[in-house]
């Protein structure tokens, strides 16, 4: 999934500014400036629980 996103925004034109983690960590951040990437495995997703920590916030666009 994270080559997919890369590599898509990479035809675009876009590359991310910054890049945390590696996909065998279970996560994975990629910072575009207006849109950040998060992808989780299942445990990590659970262990940081983004969603509450964000549930104030209007939901743009949520990709699962």
């Amino acid at each position: 999934m994270i080559e997919e996103v890369e590599r898509v925004l990479k035809e675009k034109g876009e590359r991310p500014i910054h890049r945390e983690g590696a996909a065998d960590s279970g996560w994975v951040l990629l910072d575009y400036g207006d849109v950040i990437v998060h992808v989780f495995a299942p445990f990590e997703r659970e262990l940081y629980n983004l969603e509450e920590f964000w549930s104030g916030a209007r939901t743009v666009i949520r990709i699962q």
